[in-house]
C-alpha cells in the first residue's frame, strides 16, 4: 500500500529487531521509496525512532539525506518535528548537508527559527558551516521568520552573532524590524534598534514607522519616534507619512504622539493632495479631526487636488458629526 515495504513498517512501528532481521537480506532495499518519496530512514526520523534511525546509519548502503516530495531530508524532518537528539545524530555525519533547503527553500536553520525552537537553533548555530543568512523562497531568513512570529530567544540568539544581517529584505521588501514595528511586538523592536537601519522602506515605501503608525501600535510609535535617527515624514511612493497612515486609520493617540515632535507637519499632503485632516474626515474619524483642528496650524480649508474639501469629503461619505465638527471650524477664523 503507498510503496510501503515491510522495512517501512517496521521502521514506523519502531520494531528495531524485525529492522535488524530485515536487513540482513540481500534482496531489501533500505532506499526504496513510498509515493511519497519517504524512505525508511526518514520516516524513522519523523516517528522519532532514535533507536531505529541509529541501525539504519550504520550502514554504508542508506542514503543519509533522501529528499521526499515536498524536498525535505531526514535533517529537515527531524528539525521539523522538534526531535532534538535526532537532529544531533544526524549532524555528526560529514555526509549530511546543514544547510539543504526544502521544496520552500527553507533550510534547518530556518524552520527552527521558524518554530522557536531555540535548542536546536543553538546546535545548528553551533557549526560553523551553517550559513544564519540563507532565504527562503518568498526573501524569508531565519531571522525574518523569528520575528514574524515573535520568538523573542530566537531573535537574540540570532542577533548575537555577527554574521547575522539584521537588514535582508523579503519578497515584498520587508525587514524583520518592519515585520516587528508592523505586528506591534515592542519587545522585538527594541532589541532590533540595536542594529537595524529604522528607516528601510518595504516596495511600497513605508517604513516601520508607518507600518507600526498605520496598524495603531502606538506603544511601537513611541519607541521609534524617540530615537533621533528616525524621519518621522518620510513617506511612502503615495505620498504618505506615518502621520497620514494614523489619521486614515484613525488613531487618535498615535497623532498625539506624532505631533510631540515639533518637526511633524500636521497639514503635509500625499501625491493626491490629501492632508492627514482630509484622510481623516474622508474615513468618518471624529476624535482624529478633532485633534487636529484643534490646532492653529491646521487649515480646514485645505482642498485635495480634486478640490475636495475635509467637509465635502465627510458630507459625502456619509460622516455627519464629522461634517458638524469640520463645519463649525469653517466658520471660525483662523489662527494667526
Amino acid at each position: 500500500m503507498y510503496g510501503q515495504t515491510p522495512l517501512y513498517w517496521a521502521a514506523y512501528n519502531g520494531h528495531e529487531e524485525v529492522v535488524e532481521v530485515l536487513l540482513e537480506r540481500s534482496d531489501v532495499d533500505p532506499n526504496l521509496v513510498d509515493e511519497f518519496g519517504r524512505t525508511p530512514l526518514s520516516l524513522a526520523v519523523q516517528c522519532n525512532r532514535e533507536g531505529i534511525v541509529r541501525i539504519l546509519l550504520k550502514r554504508s548502503d542508506v542514503d543519509p539525506s533522501p529528499v521526499d516530495r515536498r524536498g525535505r531530508t531526514p535533517l529537515s524532518q527531524a528539525v521539523e518535528s522538534k526531535h532534538e537528539r535526532i537532529v544531533r545524530i544526524l549532524l555528526e555525519r560529514s555526509d549530511v548537508d546543514p544547510n539543504a533547503a526544502d521544496g520552500c527553500g527553507r533550510t534547518p536553520l530556518s524552520l527552527a527559527a521558524n518554530s522557536g525552537n531555540k535548542a536546536i537553533v543553538g546546535i545548528l548555530l553551533g557549526r560553523t558551516d551553517v550559513n544564519p543568512n540563507v532565504a527562503d523562497g518568498r526573501g524569508r531568513t531565519p531571522l525574518s521568520l523569528a520575528v514574524g512570529n515573535g520568538h523573542e530567544k530566537v531573535v537574540g540568539i540570532l542577533l548575537g552573532r555577527k554574521d547575522v544581517n539584521p537588514n535582508t529584505v523579503d519578497e515584498g521588501g520587508r525587514t524583520p524590524l518592519s515585520l516587528a514595528a508592523r505586528s506591534g511586538r515592542e519587545g522585538l523592536v527594541s532589541t532590533l534598534l540595536g542594529r537595524a537601519n529604522p528607516n528601510t522602506a518595504n516596495e511600497d515605501g513605508r517604513t516601520p514607522l508607518s507600518l507600526a503608525a498605520g496598524s495603531g501600535h502606538e506603544g511601537v510609535v513611541r519607541i521609534l519616534r524617540g530615537r533621533k535617527d528616525v524621519n518621522p515624514e518620510q513617506a511612502d511612493k503615495y505620498g504618505r507619512t506615518p502621520l497620514s497612515w494614523a489619521a486614515r486609520n484613525g488613531h487618535g493617540g498615535i497623532i498625539r504622539t506624532l505631533l510631540e515632535r515639533n518637526s511633524v507637519n500636521p497639514g503635509m499632503a500625499d501625491k493626491y493632495g490629501r492632508t492627514p485632516l482630509l484622510q481623516a474626515a474622508e474615513n468618518g474619524h471624529g476624535g482624529v479631526v478633532e485633534v487636529l483642528l484643534r490646532r492653529g496650524d491646521v487649515d480646514p480649508n485645505a482642498a485635495d487636488g480634486r478640490g475636495r474639501t475635509p467637509l465635502s469629503l465627510a458630507a459625502k461619505s456619509g460622516h455627519e458629526g464629522v461634517e458638524d465638527t469640520a463645519r463649525t471650524e469653517q466658520r471660525q477664523p483662523q489662527h494667526s
